[in-house]
């Protein structure tokens, strides 16, 4: 067994701390790590015979908190080769991270997480908001080009201006929170069109909602119905991974784990599924 003093090169490598908690999650469903750790010990101990104590571990796996979010943009480029270059719809939304509900005072990771609304639960939390766009697929899940976090309380039409301006030329469905005009226009003159459900402006006279509510409302069944793919994208990736829960994170390092090391793993069960 090889030893050093300073630990510069490790019994057990970052390669094989990787290795180890991203099987655990991706394969074998483990969310928390200390139920990564126990795994690893009682089945695959032989394989890893220098796997440190769970303390280290942990603490190993906050200090490569940096590597996850490069490791996750490495797996989503290569994820989103498999794209159909002709394919001109994009389907884009964003889902809620949650460190804790509204009701409390959130103490983790401030520099990323503040207090936002989330209008589908219908609730106040603390946390971060995670965007995404994805190339339209018909009958199966999105291949998801990009992904991008922002705080909870910035709205989603501004949070993902940058996002949409990499999309030129493009037809993209959103919801009504990307109901804007100017950006609109902006997509018109790209060659591409922004498609959202109606929304009536503030102030409009209820004669003039009624006398279309039929054609509004059957539009915007419609363009829900063909964006719905990349909603079940986000229930995918809450059901796979339990990204939306991270109450049981304690700080910045921590969060970033836990976030990107589960787009991580579902990137990679994707690919297996896509192979």
């Amino acid at each position: 067994m090889r030893h050093t003093k300073n630990q510069a090169e490790p019994d057990f490598t970052d390669q094989e701390l990787l290795t180890t908690y991203l099987f655990s999650l991706t394969y074998e469903r483990r969310f928390r790590v200390k139920d990564t750790y126990d795994y690893i010990f009682h089945h695959w101990l032989d394989c890893f015979p220098a796997l440190p104590s769970y303390t280290a571990y942990n603490a190993r796996l906050n200090r490569l908190a940096s590597v996850f979010p490069v490791l996750a943009e490495l797996l989503l480029a290569k994820y989103s080769n498999q794209a159909d270059n002709q394919s001109m719809i994009s389907l884009t939304d964003s889902m809620p991270i949650i460190t804790c509900k509204g009701n409390r005072v959130g103490k983790v990771a401030r520099e990323l997480c503040d207090k936002g609304y989330n209008s589908t639960k219908k609730m106040y939390f603390y946390g971060v908001k995670l965007h995404g766009i994805g190339f339209h697929r018909k009958g199966a899940l999105p291949i998801m080009e990009f992904l991008q976090l922002g705080p909870a309380s910035e709205h989603d039409l501004q949070a993902q201006r940058q996002l949409l301006g990499l999309v030129p030329n493009r037809i993209v469905f959103g919801d009504k929170a990307f109901s804007d005009k100017k950006l609109k226009e902006l997509f018109i003159e790209s060659g591409g069109e922004l498609i959202t459900p109606i929304k009536y402006k503030k102030g409009q006279p209820l004669e003039d909602k009624q006398r279309h509510k039929t054609a509004d409302d059957l539009y915007s069944r419609a363009v829900s119905k063909t964006r719905q793919p990349i909603e079940s994208f986000f229930n995918w990736l809450i059901e796979h991974t339990d990204i939306q829960r991270a109450a049981k994170v304690r700080s910045l390092k921590g969060l970033l784990v836990h976030i990107f090391g589960r787009i991580a793993a579902s990137l990679l069960k994707l690919k297996t599924f896509s192979s």
